[in-house]
Parts: C-alpha cells; structure tokens; sequence
C-alpha cells in the first residue's frame, strides 16, 4: 500500500512537472523565427494569405514568421516536410481543402492528416471563379457547355495540381454539367493562370482573390462563380447554380496545422492570435475587397470541420475516375 501511494505521488508530480513546464513553453513562445510552410506556388491564394496572417502574427509575437514555399505533388511535398518537423510550435503549415481531398486522392502519401498533424485554426475561404481564354467562343457557362459537348475530349481545363481545390472543382463541374475536359495539371496556381490568360488551356477555375484582377483586365471571360450567392467582387457573373447546374458549390478555404505532438498550450496561444487577427477591421475590409471570408474557431471545431471535409471529398472523388 506504501509502494502504491508513492506511485501514485510519484505520478502526480510528474504530470504536474510537465504541466508547469508545457505552460512555461507556450508563456516563452516563440523566442525565434517562426516557420511556416505553404504547399503551394507564390502568388497564390495561400501564399498571399499566408504572408497577411505571418506579418500580423510577426507583430503579436515579437518574432518574424518566415514564409517558405515548398511546392510539388498537389500539396503533398510541403505537407510532408510540415509532419517530419520537431512539434515544437517553431513549424507551421498553411493548408487548404486541398489536404483533406488528398486524403482520398493520394493513397501513397506517406502521412495522414488527422494523425501526424494537429488543428490550429482556419483562416478565410472564398467563392472560385470559372474563367475561359478570351479565343473561346462561349458568352456564357450554358454556351460553353454546349461547346464541350460538341467537342468531347477536345477542350482543356488547368490546375495547380491534382487535388488542388481548382481540380476538384473542375472534376466536380465536369459530372453535374456532363461534359469531357481534359484536366492539365500545373506545378501551381501562377502557372496554370498563365496557362489559361495565354490560350495554351481554354479554361480554369481558379479563386475570386487571385484571378478578379485578370477578369477585369479582360484577360479572361468569367463565365460563373462558384458560391450560393454572387461574388461582391465580380457581381456581373452569375453563380453555377444560377447559370443552370442546380446544386453546384465549391470554395477554396485556408487554414494552419502544426506537426502532431505540438504542446497544446502553443497550439491554443496561436488560435488565440489568429482568431483575433482575421476579425481585425483591417484585415476584413481587404479580405472583403478581394472577395474573401474571415473564418474562425477553437482548434477543437477545426478538427471537427476538417474530419468532415475529409468525408465530403471522399464522397465527391466517387463521381469520376481518379487522375492517372
């Protein structure tokens, strides 16, 4: 009975040792740079956000909040170099919907999400755009539609890569409209932007944020967007739905995950700032320009949204043939 209670002691002060020195962890942290890595090409929707969210924490935090893009294989590359990090809250991932299509669209990745990384907090999302090259002879989505029928297989669509947001949202249009596009699959959003603005890809969906200033250039025809409700940026498009494909949604949202094992207390300090800083007016003001939504909650609703999506696109990757 001795030897039990001393265990016993002997536990609870170990777990209190290590409450108090988690506690001083998250109370010091961050004392250095911050990384955070982004999966994805520069210019791009979670770049460009990643830097927004990284400057305003660089001047919560004291400290800079180093952005290194780590690009290749649909997200996987960076998201794999995020998982083998030390989970001491000194690495970060900007991620997307992207990662949790991966779940199902990548079988041979060597990570999986919910396992070897921990929530932290989502950051916005916004509506996508479908955009069409100028040379295209379609007015409208019905138009357009009508055209890829008539030429089955002919036409082309890019993407940033296999199971970007962009391609699942493509593969998602082409079973609800009934149509045959081929899929060109870019190393990131910037290249498969130009792919589209230079005629080599006749059409892309990409987001509001990123591909508005190109429609207004007239660089590219916006046929619809994506959303239940017309994007404030570009009004004059109307949404998929309201163009005839009844049900049609798709968004692109962004948020951060840390590698597994990352103190909880770390964890809850930085939710803490970016819930704060994507309600800042500052930041909603331009968010709101761009044509994008601050989202926010607790790591724990973020795991429970992000299990969910993770159900959804398994769903969604079940209407068409996974790529080759």
């Amino acid at each position: 009975m001795v030897r039990l209670r001393w265990a016993l002691a002997l536990a609870a002060t170990l777990f209190a040792a290590q409450a108090l020195a988690t506690t001083g962890l998250a109370q010091d942290f961050p004392s250095r740079p911050v990384r955070v890595i982004v999966p994805f090409g520069a210019g791009g929707p979670a770049d460009v956000t990643a830097r927004q969210i990284g400057s305003i924490l660089q001047e919560s935090f004291g400290q800079p909040f180093v952005i290194e893009n780590r690009t290749g294989a649909g997200g996987v590359i960076g998201t794999q170099e995020a998982v083998k990090s030390p989970p001491d809250g000194y690495t970060l991932l900007m991620m997307s919907n992207t990662q949790t299509a991966n779940e199902s669209l990548v079988p041979q990745r060597k990570y999986e999400l919910m396992r070897d990384l921990a929530p932290i907090a989502p950051v916005n999302s916004s509506d996508l755009v479908i955009v069409i090259h100028p040379s295209v002879p379609a007015k409208t989505l019905q138009e357009f539609i009508a055209l890829a029928k008539s030429q089955p297989g002919k036409l082309n669509y890019a993407s940033s890569g296999q199971g970007t947001p962009y391609h699942m949202a493509g593969e998602l249009f082409k079973a609800m409209a009934g149509i045959d596009l081929v899929h060109v699959p870019y190393r990131n959003s910037g290249e498969a932007r130009s792919g589209v603005i230079g005629g080599q890809v006749q059409m892309m969906i990409d987001a509001v944020p990123a591909m508005a200033p190109n429609v207004t250039g007239n660089q590219v025809r916006a046929l619809a967007t994506t959303g239940k409700t017309r994007s404030t940026v570009l009004p004059n498009a109307p949404t998929v739905i309201e163009a005839g494909i009844a049900g049609y949604e798709a968004t692109i949202w962004l948020g951060l995950m840390a590698p597994a094992a990352t103190p909880k207390a770390i964890i809850d300090k930085i939710n803490a700032a970016v819930n704060a800083a994507v309600k800042r007016p500052d930041v909603v003001k331009l968010w709101t320009q761009q044509g994008a939504v601050p989202m926010s909650m607790t790591p724990e609703e973020f795991d429970k949204f992000l299990r969910g999506d993770i159900v959804k696109w398994a769903e969604v990757v079940k209407k068409f043939d996974k790529p080759q």
